[in-house]
C-alpha cells in the first residue's frame, strides 16, 4: 500500500499576510494556500515544513492524518486565556503535550493506531473540531480530559502502549458536562478514537455543566465601565483583524473564573477506569447479544408461521399448483425452472404434512421422466434434493 499523508492548517484569529503566505508557499509548491488555510496531501515524499514551527509562527489549528493510523490535531491559543499549568495535569506521554511560544500556548493531541480501512471524510474533521479552541479559551476543560482519556484508552487495544506502573496514575480533575458534549467535543472524541464505554464510565463522575449565557444588561454595564485606553486598544486590534481573539479575551475577563472549570476531587486510577469500561462493555455486549438473539428468534417464528400459512393455502388446490409447475417448465426459461423447483418443494412439504408422500413421489417421478431431455431442469431437481426414491 502506498503511503498517504494529509496536512491542514487554519488561521482563525488573524489571516496571514502576503509575506507570510509566501513564506509557507516556500515549504510546498503543491499546497492549496489562502490567507486562512493551508492544505496538502502526499502519496510519496514528505512535507518539508515542521508543523510545530508553523503553529508557533502562523496558524491556530492543524490536522495531520496518515494511512498508517496517525490522527493528530494541534491548537494554538493565547497563553493569557489558557494557562500551561492548567493543561499539564492532562498531558500524557507523546499523546497529549503542550508548550508555550511567545504569547501563545500550543496543544498537540495525537492518536496512533493501525486501521484496517480508511475512514471516509476524515480529512474534513478539522472544521468540526476547531470549535474546541474557543471552548478551551472560555475555560471549558472537557477537550483536555477527552484527550487524556483517549490516550490511556489506547491501552485497551495495545497492551504495550504504557508501562504497567501507570495503572496507578490518577485521573486529572474531571470537568463538568462530560455526559453532554458539544458538537466540537464530540468530533474531537471521535477523531481521537475515544471509546464510548470508557467515556461513559468517566462521565459518571462529571457533574452536569451549568451553562449560563451572559446577561446582556450586565455585560453592557461591564463594557461601559472599562477604561477608555483599554477600549481604544481593543478596538484597534479589532480593526487589525483580531476579532476572534478580542472576543475571547473580553468574555474571559467578564466571566472571571469559568463556570465550567474542572472540579477537583479524589481521582480514579487509570486501571479503575479501564476495568470499569471493560465491565460496562461486556455487560452491554451481552445485552445486545440477547436482543439480537430474541430478534432472530422472533424472525424465525414469523418465517415458520408464514411458511405454514403458505402451505395451508397451497393444500387447498394442489391440482392448480401441479398445473402451474407444468406451465413453468414449458417456457424453458431458467428463471421459470427455478420457480417450478420451489413450487415442487412446497408440494412435497404439503404431501409430508398430509401423509401423501407416496402419491407425490409417484407424480414427481413421472414428471421427471417426461423432462429428462432438459438437463438444466434435471440438474435443478437434483440440486434441490428432488430425487425420486
Amino acid at each position: 500500500m502506498s503511503e498517504y499523508q494529509y496536512y491542514e492548517f487554519l488561521a482563525v484569529d488573524r489571516p496571514l499576510t502576503k509575506e507570510q503566505q509566501a513564506e509557507v508557499r516556500a515549504l510546498s509548491t503543491r499546497a492549496r494556500i489562502t490567507a486562512t488555510s493551508f492544505t496538502n496531501d502526499y502519496q510519496w515524499g514528505n512535507f518539508r515544513g515542521r508543523p510545530q514551527v508553523m503553529m508557533e509562527r502562523y496558524y491556530d489549528a492543524h490536522l495531520y492524518l496518515t494511512n498508517w493510523g496517525t490522527h493528530q490535531v494541534m491548537l494554538r491559543l493565547p497563553a493569557a486565556l489558557l494557562d500551561l499549568a492548567a493543561v499539564e495535569p492532562y498531558c500524557v506521554g507523546d499523546q497529549v503535550t503542550a508548550w508555550t511560544s511567545g504569547e501563545h500556548l500550543i496543544l498537540d493531541l495525537t492518536s496512533q493506531e493501525e486501521e484496517e480501512y480508511w475512514e471516509e471524510d476524515v480529512e474534513r474533521s478539522l472544521s468540526a473540531i476547531v470549535g474546541v479552541r474557543a471552548e478551551l479559551a472560555a475555560g471549558d476543560l472537557r477537550p483536555l480530559y477527552l484527550a487524556w482519556l483517549s490516550a490511556y484508552g489506547t491501552w485497551e487495544r495495545d497492551e504495550d502502549a504504557f508501562d504497567y506502573a501507570e495503572e496507578d496514575e490518577l485521573e486529572p480533575p474531571v470537568p463538568p458536562g462530560l455526559g453532554s458534549l458539544t458538537a466540537a467535543q464530540r468530533a474531537l472524541a471521535d477523531f481521537l478514537r475515544l471509546d464510548e464505554d470508557l467515556l461513559a464510565v468517566a462521565a459518571a463522575a462529571s457533574p452536569v455543566a451549568q451553562t449560563v449565557n451572559p446577561d446582556r444588561a450586565v455585560l453592557r454595564a461591564w463594557i461601559r465601565d472599562l477604561p477608555v485606553d483599554r477600549k481604544d486598544a481593543l478596538l484597534l486590534r479589532v480593526v487589525e483583524d483580531e476579532v476572534t481573539r478580542v472576543r475571547l479575551e473580553l468574555l474571559a475577563a467578564f466571566r472571571g473564573e469559568s463556570e465550567t472549570a474542572a472540579v477537583p476531587q479524589p481521582g480514579r486510577t487509570v486501571a479503575e477506569l479501564l476495568d470499569a469500561a471493560a465491565s460496562r462493555r461486556h455487560a452491554r455486549e451481552e445485552r445486545e447479544a440477547a436482543v439480537r438473539a430474541e430478534q432472530q428468534a422472533r424472525r424465525e417464528r414469523e418465517r415458520v408461521a408464514a411458511r405454514e400459512r403458505h402451505l395451508d393455502q397451497l393444500a387447498q388446490d394442489v391440482e392448480s399448483a401441479w398445473a402451474r409447475v407444468e406451465s413453468l417448465i414449458h417456457t424453458k426459461k431458467p428463471r421459470d425452472y427455478d420457480e417450478a423447483v420451489t413450487l415442487l418443494r412446497d408440494l412435497q412439504a404439503v404431501a409430508y404434512r398430509a401423509d401423501h408422500i407416496g402419491t407425490y413421489t409417484e407424480r414427481f417421478t413421472h414428471l421427471r421422466e417426461r423432462h429428462l431431455g432438459k438437463p438444466s431442469l434435471i440438474k435443478r431437481f437434483d440440486n434441490a434434493g428432488l430425487i425420486p426414491d
